[in-house]
């Protein structure tokens, strides 16, 4: 049995609540179902939607290249934008510090400010039609003790004060190495989970509410252990 142990999150908090936090709160929060957060909207519960919303919503892309190096030592290059902010005055993009490095700003449109700042980055005056792309290395592929590997990925929600709203993901693990071979995707696809697999790239596009995790195997060479 896998133990899922997430790679990293991308979580969006407001900058005032965010401000004095450690890295350990800010997990806690994150992770926070208590009754004092009992939403109006969707509860936690992972829903997928048949249909997009009628107005765009918050697409949060992940685009991975897992490559000889990466088979080696768990570190990948990962490419992530973010399509159709929410406009607010501030807020934050936070990654789990232990699992990367090297995150650095590639573009952005409709921000007023923009920074990275530890392993998160901070943005200012977000306006309609923002976008934001970054690029850094993440810990993110593990070997399991059965010889396979696995990404796992999330949880992505869009996440307010008073409950979970409809988020848009998509996916993609580009295989640039031969030495591994996709072997199955957590959860399974299924109406509102799209999955594309083929011998180069797996990716699965979805719309759904809720907190999404998921878990993506392949298989390997063995003796090839790391971190």
């Amino acid at each position: 049995m896998t133990r899922l142990v997430p790679w990293l999150f991308a979580l969006w908090l407001p900058a005032s609540l965010a401000q004095g936090m450690s890295q350990q709160e800010l997990e806690d929060w994150f992770n926070d179902d208590s009754s004092s957060r009992i939403a109006a909207v969707n509860e936690g519960e992972l829903v997928f939607l048949r249909q997009p919303p009628a107005k765009p919503v918050h697409h949060h892309q992940n685009i991975i290249t897992l490559d000889d190096t990466a088979l080696a030592t768990g570190w990948a290059q990962l490419k992530q934008c973010h399509d159709h902010l929410d406009r607010v005055p501030a807020t934050q993009i936070v990654f789990r510090e232990e699992r990367v490095r090297d995150l650095e700003i590639v573009s952005q449109e409709g921000i007023g400010r923009a920074w990275v700042e530890g392993a998160s980055v901070q943005l200012r005056d977000i306006g309609p039609g923002a976008r934001i792309c970054l690029r850094l290395q993440s810990l993110v592929l593990l070997r399991n003790a059965d010889g396979t590997y696995h990404v796992n990925s999330g949880p992505f929600m869009r996440r307010f004060l008073d409950g979970y709203y409809p988020m848009h993901v998509s996916m993609e693990v580009r295989l640039a190495t031969p030495r591994l071979r996709f072997l199955d995707i957590t959860p399974p696809e299924q109406e509102g989970f799209r999955v594309t697999v083929s011998r180069r790239q797996v990716r699965f596009d979805t719309w759904f509410e809720g907190r999404l995790q998921t878990l993506i195997r392949f298989r390997g060479p063995q003796g090839t252990p790391h971190g």
